[in-house]
């Protein structure tokens, strides 16, 4: 019996020993937050435009040419499917784009014309 109750008490001091006293208690608004100001007059975030199409050309010199098309008009020139490639901005508004579009079936790309 005087085994059961030391035991009884150790385990009971041992649960009340990882118990934390501080207070938990947070105000109304949540934690208090220092950059509160700076998050709330943020302007909107812009994502990044979609890849509308991947498509690969191979131009007369028998040469690859891999162009990813952005949904906004720009695409990617890559000479390699793994390199980073070269960033062709969208044409101006009513102008038609250098290199091509992703519908077409043909590219013209540092002078050289490269078909689907």
């Amino acid at each position: 019996m005087n085994r059961i109750i030391c035991t009884s008490l150790l385990a009971v001091a041992a649960a009340l020993a990882g118990c934390d006293q501080s207070d938990h208690t947070v105000g109304p608004q949540g934690p208090y937050d220092p950059n509160a100001n700076l998050t709330n007059s943020a302007a909107p975030i812009e994502l990044p435009p979609a890849i509308a199409a991947s498509k690969a050309y191979r131009c007369k010199d028998n040469s690859l040419v891999y162009v990813d098309w952005y949904s906004d008009g720009s695409a990617r020139v890559k000479k390699d499917r793994n390199e980073l490639g070269t960033q062709v901005p969208p044409p101006a508004e009513g102008q038609p784009s250098p290199l091509g579009t992703a519908q077409g079936s043909s590219v013209t790309y540092e002078g050289k014309t490269c078909h689907v």
